[in-house]
């Protein structure tokens, strides 16, 4: 996507509350129904806050300094989004008080958007699901004021004639709050270049959750949410893309992160940090 634009804020500036080391990654330790309270507010009051909902996957990939540890602290807040994150935060010592996940954030903000009249903004998504979502946040939240939504074409981070109408539609859209459903770690560059063109508003990373509002792709049950199984559905849905991601990487990986929490809390790794 070209030249990542000067950095404008990130988790050193103004960050109050209390924050959790798991994996390698800084999460906030933040409810729910706070966060959305906080990104409501920062909106309208012209101070735009940017919120990577972090899961398993994302901890793996941000080991070893890498780009996107580099992307993921530009953010202004990190939550944990997966029950195994939470697993581990707590084998730790130091408990989240909650799961934060993309997918639930999502209606919720809007309902509350809609009652303070903050303007919402959609992002990508799987062709058609930025048009399903948006019925279906209208239907959540009566009132809700939607700017058009931006689907742009695949390989569009290549193009500059895309990348300008990206942009163009962002500034057009005088959005308080901007859903972004590029996948990661696209979205999360994207949302980097683009936050400087509409710096009051906040900025949500959300994935597949266009999908899921949609209809096109379905959710797994609650009992399955509730006890940490959410990635056995996806599997199930999506076993050739999925299989490499929730198998070969993210089982080993979430057996180290659960035993890296175990010798933090032991006393025997003080840096609370994973090791290879």
């Amino acid at each position: 996507m070209g030249k990542p634009p000067k950095r404008l804020r990130g988790r050193g500036s103004g960050h109050a509350g209390q924050r959790v080391r798991v994996g390698g990654i800084t999460l906030d330790s933040i409810r729910l129904e706070g966060l959305v309270d906080r990104l409501i507010d920062a909106s309208l009051d012209g101070r735009g806050e940017w919120v990577v909902t972090a899961n398993l996957d994302h901890l793996r990939r941000c080991r070893d300094g890498s780009e996107y540890a580099a992307l993921v602290e530009e953010a202004d807040l990190v939550v944990a989004d997966g029950r195994p994150v939470l697993w581990a935060a707590r084998l730790r010592g130091t408990p989240l008080p909650g799961l934060v996940a993309g997918s639930d954030l999502v209606p919720v903000l809007a309902v509350e958007a809609a009652k303070r009249g903050a303007r919402l903004l959609l992002i990508g998504g799987a062709p058609g699901a930025a048009e399903g979502a948006t019925a279906a946040l209208k239907e959540l939240a009566p009132g809700l004021d939607l700017a058009d939504a931006h689907v742009p074409p695949m390989g569009f981070e290549d193009d500059p004639e895309e990348l300008a109408a990206l942009e163009e539609a962002v500034r057009r859209s005088r959005a308080d709050i901007v859903f972004v459903a590029l996948g990661s770690p696209l979205q999360e560059r994207c949302i980097l270049r683009l936050r400087e063109l509409l710096p009051s508003a906040s900025w949500v990373g959300v994935g597949i959750t266009l999908s899921f509002l949609a209809g096109d792709v379905s959710r797994a049950p609650v009992w399955m949410r509730r006890v940490g199984l959410e990635w056995g559905w996806r599997l199930m849905c999506e076993p050739r893309r999925l299989f490499k991601r929730y198998i070969m990487q993210g089982l080993p990986f979430a057996m180290a992160l659960f035993m890296e929490s175990l010798r933090v809390r032991w006393g025997s790794d003080p840096r609370g940090e994973l090791t290879s």
